[in-house]
């Protein structure tokens, strides 16, 4: 059934996948990568050529131009509080021949999963506050993205005092 409604869709995954789709998990768009594999673009995230994806709230950064993806993913570095501090990886460039849809739906899925964003400057630097949804959970989560150099000590402590003032501004609306 799934690969009929996929066919007439035009939602279907790719022959060369070799990942497998969460339940619930649908396909939005794909493009085949130059160097083998496809990237697949679906409702909880972007699957890799191979078999890992990320999910939309781990993407840091992604630009595109002359047929080529520019993606910069996060990596969950610590715990503050019930903040999230990231750190992101190297970037890795993708080529791909035809990019179809793909560009539009990652831009569109990584923009939808921000809720809030705010810029506070620390000792050594700064860090992007950031409020996302996590596809396929309720709630959003609170990540914090320091510059390089920036104090950890100081990203932390702050990143534990706003994850609990939202924690009671959330509380305060649910009462």
């Amino acid at each position: 059934m799934r690969k009929l409604v996929g066919r007439l869709t035009g939602r279907q995954v790719p022959d060369d996948f070799e990942g497998t789709l969460d339940d619930g998990e649908y396909v939005l768009t794909s493009a085949e990568v130059k160097s083998g594999g496809h990237m697949v673009a679906t409702s909880l995230g972007l699957w890799l050529p191979g078999s890992r994806r990320v999910g939309w709230h781990m993407i840091s950064k992604a630009t595109w131009g002359g047929g080529a993806l520019v993606l910069i993913e996060a990596t969950e570095a610590s715990q503050a509080g019930a903040a999230v501090v990231l750190e992101d990886m190297p970037p890795v460039r993708f080529v791909f021949a035809q990019s179809g849809k793909l560009p539009d739906t990652i831009h569109d899925r990584v923009t939808k999963s921000i809720a809030s964003r705010h810029r506070h400057e620390l000792p050594g630097g700064g860090a992007w506050f950031v409020q996302r949804k996590v596809p396929g959970r309720d709630g959003i989560v609170l990540q914090v993205r320091p510059d390089k150099g920036t104090d950890a000590d100081a990203v932390e402590r702050v990143a534990e005092e706003v994850a609990a003032k939202l924690s009671l501004m959330r509380t305060d609306l649910q009462q």
